[in-house]
């Protein structure tokens, strides 16, 4: 979803729609009018109004609905130029036209709007049903919670909320259900607090990485990221532009890892011939990451964890769609815990 934020204020609280590192996201872009823009992450339509003005035509994907309904009034306005479809971003390509993309965007993590509406289950300051699904289907995070086992529990908090505190968390949710099964944020969130006290010098709840590592896993976020790039991979025509904007360590690590492994770099060891150089699929705009100014940082405490990194598409084949390039965890899945 578009203008997302940091971990610690995503849980935390509202804070107005603001799309993130907007100005680098248009200068890496480079848009041109007639050019064929895919929105992977409308939201709010922050980055597609702006791509628009700018003379780009934009194709736009969502998987919430009422992102979809709520861009409406852009659609209209846009006069054609806009197209707003419900999807997920990992089918990205299955909306290029037959000439391909000259650009894809992807904004990476939960939307400030979604957060803002109780009923999503997205923060324990809104205390609401135990929800957590972008799309509003599927298994929620009450079904992972309540149903999960212990070990599964322990992963899924350790590598996507990178917490301490799992094992002791985990085993006390498992004893807790057993008598009394979660339904609500606050349900989870108190529980958590009571596991693990708040300490004066901690600068985020204890609930805080519990409930990251619950969204990313309910919405197969890394999964969905690491698909997209793919999938952006296959729709951006020779010179099209990818952008992506992430907010946390583990969505960076999977954007960083593509750019390496389409950067063409022979593999082999200083002990074995150097295989054939791997062709170069894209290359990269900057070859660090670039972070959101300290003025935007400032004015929008969301920018602060963004971070934005870029490639130009060549023109050599697709690669492989080879997940193993991302180390991603391999987790209990998440199927059989629905019903």
């Amino acid at each position: 979803m578009a203008d997302h934020g940091s971990e610690s204020d995503a849980i935390g609280g509202s804070i107005r729609h603001v799309p993130v590192m907007l100005a680098e996201v248009v200068e890496h872009l480079a848009p041109a009018p007639g050019a064929v823009i895919l929105d992977g992450t409308f939201g709010a339509g922050g980055y597609a109004r702006a791509l628009i003005e700018r003379g780009a035509d934009i194709i736009a994907l969502d998987r919430d609905p009422n992102a979809i309904a709520g861009g409406q009034a852009l659609v209209a306005e846009a006069a054609g130029r806009l197209t707003l479809n419900h999807s997920t971003f990992s089918k990205l390509d299955d909306f290029a036209p037959d000439g391909g993309l000259d650009g894809v965007v992807l904004d990476i993590g939960v939307s400030s709007m979604q957060i803002d509406e109780a009923e999503r289950g997205f923060s324990f300051q809104r205390n609401g049903p135990l929800d957590m699904r972008m799309s509003s289907d599927g298994v929620s995070a009450a079904d992972v919670v309540n149903k999960a086992r212990a070990n599964d529990l322990i992963r899924i908090f350790n590598f996507l909320g990178e917490e301490r505190q799992a094992s002791r968390i985990a085993r006390a949710i498992e004893k807790r259900r057993a008598e009394k099964k979660f339904v609500t944020t606050r349900d989870l969130a108190n529980l958590i607090e009571m596991v693990n006290p708040r300490r004066a010098v901690d600068k985020i709840h204890p609930a805080t990485r519990v409930f990251q590592a619950l969204r990313i896993y309910v919405n197969n976020e890394l999964g969905e990221l690491a698909d997209a790039l793919f999938a952006a991979e296959r729709a951006l025509k020779p010179g099209g532009r990818l952008v992506v904007v992430t907010f946390h360590s583990l969505e960076d690590r999977i954007v960083k890892r593509f750019f390496a492994d389409r950067a063409g770099k022979a593999s082999g060891s200083r002990y074995l011939p150097e295989l054939a150089q791997a062709p170069v699929i894209f290359e990269q705009i900057s070859r660090q990451a670039i972070g959101a100014s300290e003025a935007e940082s400032e004015e929008n405490p969301r920018a602060r964890s963004a971070k934005l990194r870029s490639g130009i598409r060549t023109t050599a084949r697709p690669g492989k769609a080879d997940l193993t390039i991302f180390d991603l965890p391999q987790l209990a899945s998440i199927e059989r815990m629905g019903g």
